[in-house]
């Protein structure tokens, strides 16, 4: 498994309250997948999301949104955590 970070780029503002839902979407659908959605984080007056993400790789981790909820990614980056 590897770590990846995504970002969406709403057209608009977005809610912290509607990315909570998409993220349980997320919750729901990732097992079939072996996909583990971790974190997100929201700018919402710049209509930015970006999900921290273990799967085995960056298709998997898009698969997992595009079922979900259909909000896939803009762009996905592997990332190596640090302290």
């Amino acid at each position: 498994m590897a770590l990846f970070m995504d970002m969406h780029a709403m057209d608009g503002p977005v809610t912290v309250d509607d990315v909570a839902k998409a993220h349980a979407a997320d919750l729901q659908t990732q097992e079939g997948y072996d996909v583990r959605y971790l974190r997100y984080w929201v700018d919402e007056s710049h209509g930015k999301i970006f999900c921290l993400v273990d799967a085995p790789d960056a298709e998997a981790a898009n698969t997992v949104h595009r079922e979900a909820h259909g909000l896939v990614a803009d762009e996905i980056y592997p990332v190596t955590e640090g302290a």
